[in-house]
């Protein structure tokens, strides 16, 4: 019984979290590879690989160009090699492929092309990164709509920031700081990235319009991905016939969600981030594989294949601007080695830009051993 147990505990664990997790990792790198792989081609350069994961090929095959399609045995990111690249990562030129060349293929080597097609190509990764979420989010309200529940107040907790502030039960609130509120969730997304701010609301309520300054209190909750310390203002949502509605989207008004919920995304990473090297948050929310694997697990009983689709746009997001950093290694400590290239006029020594590769090497793994620590540290607290 015992090994039966066993089995179906392991076919639970590949079924629930793993399957997923790899359907939203693989989704996301495959989409931010393509992105390097169309502009590269675009730009005439010459592909040798375009691998989905790392280490041994578990199976592939060769495209009518050459370039070599393969799925390899760690399936934790991916990368597309050029031709002439030094090496995966696109870090330096390889010399003694480059002298093996002839003048036509050195040509249509990833070297050989200008500053701007290179920042381009190198670029085109996080790019495709925030598109696939902008896709996603904007299809979703597009096909579904989108559940809307207007941001009028049915109650006031006791002693809290919402009455503090003189929010009554009854006021539609309309704006925030100059921000339109036009759903309760618009009103709880701009509440919760700003505990202990004092911020001005406007309400509407049978008197007229009223300006309030309100304060969400900082409160810490339980979550799939740790605890998390956001804005509450103490209020409840009203249950008045009316105030509940799905709002349907032409194609250009999707369009705009889209690009308006990735933006959130992007404002909310960087908020935390801000906040994170001013002592203001703390660094247990960052979340690595095992967490992710989690929260896919989590998202695809509970919501099925679209939240897990969602998720996707999420991750592709925050993959997307981790890419951007400019740490060697990195895409964006690609293009900062561009910059300095440009403003040089001549690109940095092989030797230079091979220490910038090691030092962008050992912060990611760095990163990586933190954010695996955290993950460890959270599942045994829920033990």
């Amino acid at each position: 019984m015992d090994f039966v147990a066993t089995i179906w505990n392991a076919g639970s664990f590949l079924l629930g979290y793993l399957v997923p997790f790899l359907f939203v990792l693989t989704v996301v790198v495959f989409v931010h590879e393509l992105g390097h792989f169309l502009v590269g081609r675009w730009c005439g350069v010459d592909v040798k690989v375009f691998s989905i994961g790392f280490g041994r090929e578990l199976f592939g095959f060769n495209d009518r160009h050459g370039t070599r399609w393969r799925f390899a045995a760690i399936p934790l990111g991916g990368y597309v090699k050029f031709s002439g690249d030094g090496d995966a990562t696109s870090s330096v030129g390889d010399s003694a492929e480059l002298s093996g060349m002839t003048a036509r293929q050195r040509e249509r080597s990833f070297p050989a092309q200008s500053i701007g097609e290179r920042a381009a190509i190198v670029a085109a990764g996080p790019i495709a990164n925030f598109l696939l979420a902008i896709v996603i989010f904007a299809s979703t309200v597009y096909f579904f709509g989108k559940p809307v529940l207007a941001p009028r107040v049915d109650q006031v907790v006791a002693g809290s920031a919402a009455e503090r502030g003189g929010l009554l039960p009854g006021d539609l609130v309309i704006s925030i700081d100059g921000r339109p509120i036009g759903s309760f969730a618009d009103m709880q997304r701009v509440i919760s990235v700003r505990p202990n701010e004092t911020l001005s609301m406007v309400v509407e309520r049978a008197s007229g319009t009223v300006t309030l300054p309100v304060t969400p209190a900082l409160v810490e909750q339980s979550s799939p991905l740790g605890k998390q310390r956001i804005g509450v203002l103490g209020v409840q949502a009203s249950n008045l016939a009316g105030d509940w509605k799905t709002q349907h989207f032409s194609l250009l008004e999707s369009a705009r969600v889209g690009v308006t919920e990735t933006w959130f995304v992007v404002e909310r990473t960087y908020d935390y981030l801000a906040k994170l090297v001013s002592g203001r948050e703390s660094a247990d929310q960052l979340s690595g594989p095992i967490r992710i694997a989690q929260v896919s697990g989590l998202v695809a009983s509970n919501g099925g294949l679209l939240g897990l689709i969602n998720l996707a746009a999420i991750l592709s997001v925050s993959i997307g601007l981790m890419n951007l950093f400019p740490v060697p290694m990195l895409d964006g400590g690609h293009l900062l080695f561009y910059a300095v290239e440009a403003l040089r006029g001549r690109p940095l020594s092989e030797r230079a830009q091979e220490i910038g590769f090691r030092v962008g090497l050992g912060l990611v793994l760095m990163l990586m051993l933190f954010v695996t620590w955290n993950d460890i540290t959270h599942v045994r607290s829920l033990l």
